[in-house]
């Protein structure tokens, strides 16, 4: 790992900043890394990853040496409801991969759809193939009630972005309360305090935990709650762009936008464009996700780390065969940290005059 300038953290390096330093794909750096047979790369690209990636101190366990396992007890099953809907899940996975191989184990993964027939018969599948712990995953964070053959596994159980209601089993979720407060106060100790916020479908919890902390952090600048400020979307770009016309023909428009998720920003910053204002001097952003287009926008969007990676290495940190039967294990939450980039500037007072006349409502 390398250190942050601003402090002596260590910041947890990717395989796609690894690409971006050797000027090559993710899918190269991968398939050099993990040594796939079979790919047609050349010396000197593979040399250039491996430098880079000595370089940056990345994981230097998983490509210096080969795990090694003997039978079928060093294997870990990971269910999950949703695999290509959501890069959230693979990220999670390649997280467990990476902590598994470490420890000598191999990684079995299926996908279950949450089918009540289907799901019995996956997760059976992979206790067929004589998995010793199992990890539980589902794409949006949320209160499961697990079927009762679940219990009945009698092997290490984890749950990942999901938690039930007795907290019989060791779960982790993202922070998303301090997520969407940390984005908030990055706006307010920036000058701003009309500030918007565009959510997701508001029955999900984590469109509910993320305007939790946007509400938090407003009060904590004692900063007036506006409702007429809160536009619910649905995550989608297309939301982002309606939500941020409805904004601009406020009567007093909003000098940030918090978008609580990346799509929606990219939606967010098309309307901008639409309406002729200028990102961050006369409308600042913020996402949510950190997904791979919001380095490539223009200008680069600040927002939040998911930190899948870092929970699905936890999941297998804490699959403890040695769990206690009737324990009540605590909900453990992982930050999603602020990456900052150039969508975020102070109000100025030309920004107000601009908006006045930017948008006008048929």
């Amino acid at each position: 790992m390398r250190k942050s300038k601003t402090q002596n953290k260590p910041v947890r390096v990717t395989m796609m900043d690894i690409a971006a330093a050797a000027g090559c794909s993710q899918a190269a750096v991968s398939f050099v890394l993990n040594d796939t047979p079979g790919t047609r790369i050349s010396q000197q690209t593979r040399d250039r990853v491996l430098e880079v990636a000595r370089a940056l101190g990345y994981m230097e366990k998983t490509y210096t040496t080969k795990a090694s396992y003997s039978g079928l007890d060093n294997v870990i099953g990971f269910a999950v409801d949703q695999l290509a809907t959501s890069p959230e899940a693979i990220v999670a996975i390649e997280g467990a991969r990476q902590a598994s191989w470490n420890a000598g184990n191999v990684l079995l993964v299926t996908q279950t759809l949450s089918d009540p027939v289907m799901e019995p018969k996956a997760i059976e599948a992979l206790t067929n193939g004589g998995i010793s712990a199992l990890i539980y995953m589902t794409i949006y964070t949320r209160q499961v009630e697990l079927p009762s053959y679940v219990s009945k596994l009698n092997i290490p159980t984890v749950l990942l972005n999901c938690y039930t209601a007795d907290h019989a089993f060791p779960a982790v979720v993202p922070s998303e309360i301090a997520g969407g407060q940390s984005s908030t106060r990055h706006l307010i100790m920036h000058g701003h305090h009309r500030i918007a916020t565009i959510t997701g479908e508001i029955w999900m919890q984590a469109a509910q935990d993320r305007l939790t902390g946007y509400r938090r952090a407003l009060a904590t600048a004692d900063i007036p709650f506006d409702p007429e400020l809160v536009i619910e979307g649905d995550w989608s770009a297309s939301a982002g762009y309606a939500a941020t016309m409805k904004l601009l023909a406020l009567k007093e428009p909003p000098t940030a936008i918090f978008c609580q998720n990346d799509r929606t920003a990219i939606g967010c910053y098309e309307a901008l464009k639409d309406a002729g204002l200028r990102i961050p001097q006369d409308m600042s952003v913020v996402g949510y996700d950190d997904e791979e287009i919001s380095r490539h926008l223009v200008p680069p969007l600040t927002t939040s780390v998911l930190p899948h990676l870092a929970m699905g290495q936890w999941a297998i940190e804490h699959l403890n065969p040695e769990s206690v039967p009737g324990k009540r294990y605590p909900i453990a939450k992982l930050e999603c940290s602020l990456v900052k980039r150039h969508s975020v500037a102070a109000p100025r007072a030309e920004a107000r005059q601009i908006l006045d006349g930017a948008y006008t409502s048929p």
